[in-house]
């Protein structure tokens, strides 16, 4: 059997290395792209080791061309790509009275621009296989939840769950599922970030909200990707899954 090749995006830390090694140990050929280079080609290095298959390679998701030269090159040496995991995406502190055009901008160029970049450039080789699946990393925030001081990671993620439902619709025809990830609170580079994110006070003080009693890990959300990626979900599209440990349910 053919081995199914994956393309992950924001692949070098937090949830999508965990999600490119869970990836990489159930067998897929996994594509770890980030525009971290020293932290993505140690998890394609870290597959490897453990007996995988993966190859780094530097990808920003806001240029275009860069994009569209990836998913070539990848077709032309192993055909259609099976899985998009679409991770890429940043977060940043942004008071509304201080919001500049620019800083609006490069979150939705990043968070919502940059997965349909990718998710354009694969699909005609998998509408023609005739096959696929897609993944897309959303969020509580801007899906179910908002976010003060945080309006642009909101919008963009709530776009995301827009895009996941129209592409479902649009590429459903032609076998390609596409669903949805909205991680809740969960323990990453990004929400250790006190500045822009919670820190690790904010996620202790988090945590006793939670109705599992803790803030998430990286790999909570890497194996319910590597689910929507089987054939486990083959009537699964158009969907938004909270993984959230109950919080919005508790709301």
């Amino acid at each position: 059997m053919k081995q199914k090749t994956v393309l992950v995006t924001g692949a070098g830390i937090g949830l999508g290395r965990a999600i490119s090694c869970a990836l990489g140990a159930a067998g897929y050929q996994v594509f770890v792209t980030d525009v971290l280079t020293d932290e993505g080609e140690r998890v394609a290095a870290s597959i490897r080791d453990l007996g995988g298959d993966a190859e780094f390679h530097y990808l920003d998701v806001t240029d275009t061309g860069a994009v569209s030269r990836l998913c070539a090159d990848i077709e032309a040496r192993y055909g259609a790509i099976y899985g998009l995991v679409l991770n890429a995406g940043i977060a940043r502190t942004l008071p509304l009275a201080t919001l500049t055009d620019d800083q609006w901008d490069e979150t939705i160029d990043v968070n919502l621009k940059g997965m349909l970049r990718v998710l354009r450039a694969a699909a005609p080789g998998m509408r023609a296989a005739k096959q696929g699946a897609i993944v897309c990393l959303s969020s509580i925030v801007g899906s179910l939840l908002g976010w003060p001081e945080h309006i642009p990671y909101g919008a963009s993620k709530g776009g995301v769950a827009g895009l996941v439902r129209s592409a479902a619709l649009e590429l459903a025809a032609d076998g390609i599922r596409v669903n949805g990830i909205a991680p809740g609170v969960i323990r990453s580079a990004q929400t250790l970030d006190p500045v822009n994110s919670l820190g690790e006070e904010g996620l202790a003080a988090f945590a006793e909200n939670v109705p599992l009693g803790r803030v998430g890990e990286p790999e909570d959300i890497a194996e319910v990707a590597e689910f929507l990626l089987s054939d486990k979900a083959r009537y699964l599209t158009g969907q938004i899954i909270a993984v959230d440990g109950g919080t919005t349910i508790s709301l």
